[in-house]
């Protein structure tokens, strides 16, 4: 449905460097990374609002790379969503259908088929300044989808609301995606709302993709230290891998770690926090990794709380563990613990 071949531009301070990238027709796809990653430019490169100085852009085997916005049948929904305050919500919608000459009873049907759907019918009326954060997102969707585009592209769309709006429109987009069965193309820098949402994903920084997957082998397979610690993984630790009985240990200051598989030489070490596991005595545990700590720091960090452990050969580690496991241990500061994990959560790069 989309393809990305070397595509390169540079506008103002930002830049997408040699971008290649598909994504199916039906996918939800996850755009991540940091503030000034490029990832709006690339946005706006698919939408048609830039062309790019080199490379080419292909929606539904097409070559659209300098096609203007109209040609190219995408929804765009901006960050700020960009409606017309001088319209009400009913007019907002139909502007794309107006603009592509659709007929008054044409305009009226499709309007209020995609106002049910996306559960606004009742603000049709409205003037769009009266509207919550919420509802102003589902209307800036309602106008992109009216035009029953190929693609829907979405910058930010979360980033505004609360958390709890938020967390209810996660949701909400997923399931556009498969009732409308239109292909997403989601810009984000938090990785909760880019897990929760996306067949595929990647990683952006510094105007390059690093990265394209799963969410789920992003996370555990980073292709970089910085992807693994802008993923969440606080335990990334240079090494030197040498292999031993059909594994490898990993010399880190004086602390050997064991990771599954076979590695010689300089290696990064990552470690995702929530496989790092805490008991108050030894544990009977086939880990092969297992250190005694201790508990430097204890603070919340949404469901979870993250412990960080100093073990006794200088280097730290912090593990994520849920309240009740918290309570149960009954951990505080100054505590002696033992953190264990096995040898394949250790993932070498």
């Amino acid at each position: 449905m989309l393809r990305l071949e070397h595509v390169s531009r540079r506008w103002s301070e930002f830049s997408v460097e040699d971008a290649c990238l598909d994504c199916s027709r039906g996918e939800y796809f996850v755009v991540m990374g940091p503030t000034g990653a490029g990832k709006t430019l690339l946005l706006q490169l698919i939408a048609g609002i830039y062309y790019p100085e080199s490379g080419k852009i292909f929606i539904n085997g097409r070559d659209v790379t300098f096609h203007p916005p109209e040609k190219r049948n995408v929804g765009y929904v901006p960050q700020n969503y960009a409606l017309f305050p001088h319209l009400n919500v009913h007019d907002n919608i139909a502007y794309g259908l107006k603009f592509k000459g659709y007929s008054k009873p044409e305009i009226e049907k499709t309007v209020r088929e995609i106002a049910e759907h996306l559960e606004i019918g009742s603000l049709l009326q409205r003037n769009v300044e009266t509207l919550s954060g919420g509802e102003q997102q589902r209307v800036a969707l309602a106008r992109a989808l009216a035009v029953n585009p190929l693609i829907l592209l979405l910058d930010e769309p979360l980033s505004a609301l609360d958390s709890k709006t938020r967390e209810n429109l996660r949701g909400y987009l997923r399931r556009i995606n498969r009732v409308f069965r239109v292909t997403v193309v989601h810009v984000t820098h938090d990785l909760v709302e880019a897990v929760s949402l996306a067949d595929r994903m990647a990683v952006m920084s510094r105007g390059r993709i690093l990265q394209v997957d799963r969410p789920e082998q992003i996370l555990t397979r980073p292709s970089s230290p910085f992807i693994a610690e802008f993923t969440g993984s606080i335990n990334v630790f240079r090494g030197y891998a040498t292999p031993r009985e059909n594994m490898t240990e990993i010399r880190v200051s004086s602390l050997s770690l064991w990771a599954a598989g076979s590695r010689r030489g300089e290696v990064t070490a990552v470690v995702r926090p929530e496989s790092i596991l805490l008991a108050k005595q030894h544990p009977q545990t086939s880990a092969r990794n297992v250190f005694r700590g201790t508990v430097v720091g204890v603070e919340p960090r949404g469901a979870v709380y993250a412990v960080t452990i100093a073990t006794n050969s200088g280097l730290t580690f912090t593990s994520y563990i849920t309240r009740s496991a918290l309570l149960e241990l009954e951990l505080r500061r100054g505590d002696q613990v033992y953190l264990f994990f096995k040898a394949s959560e250790v993932h070498m790069l």
